[in-house]
């Protein structure tokens, strides 16, 4: 379990945004994991994604890592954010916006 969220980590710090979803960005293989990955793009955010299907023991390690219990989930400048829910809610409200754009490195800070 230790290389797992070894790898989780590396993911989390070496991105600004990174998704760990069902599937791929291209390829989402559930609902949640899809309108995630919808929201992120309309704002235009450079985000990577992982895909937990395809590696059992990170699908079950990252709900460990962040005391979430599905998946999407959704990190932003080395924070857990949340999961499909939370990420409308805060694009609805204009948070994700600001999260967005206050990330170093993000489009809004090139």
């Amino acid at each position: 379990m230790a290389d797992v969220v070894e790898r989780i980590e590396n993911e989390v710090k070496n991105h600004k945004i990174v998704v760990f979803m069902k599937g791929t960005r291209h390829f989402p293989q559930c609902g949640f994991s899809a309108a995630t990955v919808q929201v992120l793009e309309e704002l235009g955010a450079p985000f990577e994604t992982v895909d937990v299907l395809s590696d059992p023991e990170l699908r079950e390690a990252i709900k460990v890592y962040s005391n979430w219990p599905t998946i999407p989930q959704v990190y932003i400048d080395g924070r857990f954010i949340g999961g499909c829910d939370i990420i409308r809610e805060l694009h609805e409200s204009g948070e994700l916006q600001t999260m967005v754009s206050a990330a170093p490195g993000s489009a809004g800070q090139r």
